[in-house]
């Protein structure tokens, strides 16, 4: 990448207006060029074919367009699709389709690793190399939109930033590509149909609430006991769960959306009477649902899918207690595209 070129899509649409006044030419300009970024997802200025060839040829000049590629693309035995997607740094990071009958989600990356330390989880073991830009999380979700096109012949319907990294790690970024993403200038995705999904940081959960955020919460939960969250998701000592709980009631008192707990049930580790009954004390203090999923290894053994029984206990007590629970089946297993596999082996 040449240095002196400036990324084109870290403009505003009023700096791009701006832009073509300095040289000479006309404020709209910059409205077409910005649709074509946005709208129609061009991948160099060439594409622009409603702007002239000196006009592109100065862009060219002037700036860069950072765009990402599909460097390879796997698909399931079940219609899941794992793309790893290279980013102009030749740094890569893997977004996942996901299919059902009556939706497609992409699941994409916000990081570029990841800065937590889950032990249960393959890309806390790649260190964090960087955040992404606005514009490289916007692209994961037009090549999902693409695919989602070609291969099942509709349209995009839910995204879920559930890939690689903390997506309140890189807070600013996430929130300008779903502004993006949700824009009638951009996607045109209604906010109801993102989920964002986080390990659990307080102070930005506050942060989104305070922001009047549309999108919807989940929160990687998998323990309501201290001691037990701590050592399977170590930033728990930092983040205990009475600031989390804190958080999760100032969110819902802001907002009034119900927070959705990820909860993947271990045995020998989570999988007692007592981790339910901690799950359901922790569930009461603002509407929320569980969904319990199934658990994906990786590799080493350590971590181990809790029996039939265990997962049914769960179930009962939480229908019990007037708590909303689903079993989520995971999807991609054969790709290494499922939940918590997300490691970059390509």
């Amino acid at each position: 990448m040449d240095i002196k070129k400036k990324d084109i899509r870290a403009l505003t649409k009023e700096a791009l207006r701006e832009f073509f006044v300095q040289q000479g030419d006309k404020a709209f300009r910059g409205n077409q060029v910005y649709e074509w970024l946005w709208q129609k997802a061009a991948h160099s200025f060439d594409d622009m074919t409603n702007v002239s060839k000196e006009t592109r040829q100065m862009l060219e000049t002037h700036f860069v367009i950072n765009h990402v590629e599909v460097d390879t693309m796997q698909r399931s035995n079940d219609g899941t699709i794992k793309n790893a997607v290279r980013l102009h740094d030749n740094l890569i990071v893997e977004s996942v389709l996901i299919p059902t009958k009556t939706r497609t989600t992409a699941c994409v990356s916000s990081q570029v690793g990841c800065s937590l330390d889950c032990r249960f989880c393959a890309t806390a073991r790649l260190k964090r190399m960087r955040n992404l830009n606005p514009d490289e999380i916007y692209d994961q979700v037009v090549a999902i939109d693409n695919e989602s096109r070609h291969y099942h012949n509709r349209p995009l319907s839910n995204i879920v930033f559930m890939g690689m990294g903390e997506p309140l790690m890189n807070y600013n970024n996430v929130i300008k590509a779903i502004e993006k993403i949700t824009s009638p200038e951009g996607l045109g995705m209604s906010p109801k149909r993102i989920v964002v999904s986080t390990s659990g940081v307080p102070k930005m959960i506050k942060k989104m609430a305070d922001d009047d955020v549309k999108f919807k919460l989940a929160v990687s939960l998998h323990s309501a006991i201290d001691e037990v969250r701590t050592s399977i998701m170590p930033f728990n000592a930092t983040f205990p769960l009475a600031d989390l709980r804190d958080a999760l009631i100032y969110w819902y008192e802001k907002t009034k959306n119900r927070i959705t707990y990820e909860y993947v049930v271990w045995k020998g580790i989570n999988d007692k009477r007592k981790d339910v009954d901690a799950l359901v004390t922790f569930c009461k203090f603002a509407p929320s649902k569980v969904n319990l999923i199934e658990y994906n290894p990786i590799d080493d053994g350590e971590f181990q899918q809790a029996n039939s029984q265990a997962i049914d206990m769960y179930q009962a007590v939480l229908e019990e207690n007037n708590i909303t629970v689903t079993i989520r089946r995971s999807r991609g297993k054969d790709i290494d595209a499922a939940c918590g596999q997300l490691a970059n082996k390509s």
